[in-house]
């Protein structure tokens, strides 16, 4: 990462996203998360449809691709920033268009669905900043329809052989980086009844797979 990138990242606040720098932020976590969204979304077994949801919908990349994927599913994509919310928006405006997908602003502290909402939740890059995950994933499986999947989605984790600067924003922006052991954990003692940890051999990608 390069000083302008840096400065831009800290401006923007990846745990909020806010204002011009937040913007651009957010335009190169799309590009830049694309490899390991690709590959993890290739763990749903995705079919006509489904209710997904995306939790930290960022700049709305996610929601594009699945939307591709699944024609006929129904999307909703959520984050407590505003501006995150305004460039999904913008992102998927033809599926919103088309009634396929919805994005409002709220906190994965209290999700505003009912039970049994969703039978794909998906998160991205996000699961770092959430303010209590062992409280917050059993949010999620709330929100969760029976035999639905959830996948958290990460492109670094606290298993992997992490470089210098990996480590370095580690510390400065207090993410929470479990093991695959300690992710399985939390998942299971949030209510979820299967879980399965994917990870890469060539990468530091992880993505763990989670039902009800």
């Amino acid at each position: 990462m390069n000083e302008n990138k840096r400065s831009i990242t800290e401006l923007g606040d990846p745990s909020n996203p806010h204002g011009e720098a937040g913007a651009e932020m957010l335009a190169g976590m799309n590009e830049r998360h694309s490899p390991v969204t690709s590959w993890a979304i290739s763990f749903f077994e995705l079919s006509a449809g489904d209710r997904v949801l995306d939790i930290g919908c960022g700049g709305g990349e996610t929601l594009h691709k699945l939307a591709e994927m699944l024609p006929d599913g129904q999307f909703t994509g959520l984050d407590h920033s505003e501006l995150s919310v305004r460039i999904s928006s913008e992102h998927n405006q033809s599926s919103i268009n088309d009634g396929r997908m919805n994005i409002v602003q709220g906190s994965v502290e209290e999700l505003p669905f009912r039970e049994d909402s969703f039978n794909r939740i998906i998160t991205v890059e996000s699961f770092y900043f959430w303010p209590d995950p062992a409280e917050n994933l059993k949010e999620v499986c709330r929100v969760l329809d029976r035999n639905g999947q959830f996948l958290i989605v990460a492109d670094i984790h606290g298993g992997a052989e992490l470089s210098d600067e990996d480590l370095a924003n580690i510390r400065k922006y207090g993410l929470f980086n479990p093991t695959p052991g300690e992710l399985e954990e939390l998942l299971h003692n949030a209510g979820f009844s299967q879980v399965c940890i994917h990870t890469r051999s060539d990468k530091t990608w992880i993505c763990a797979e989670a039902r009800k």
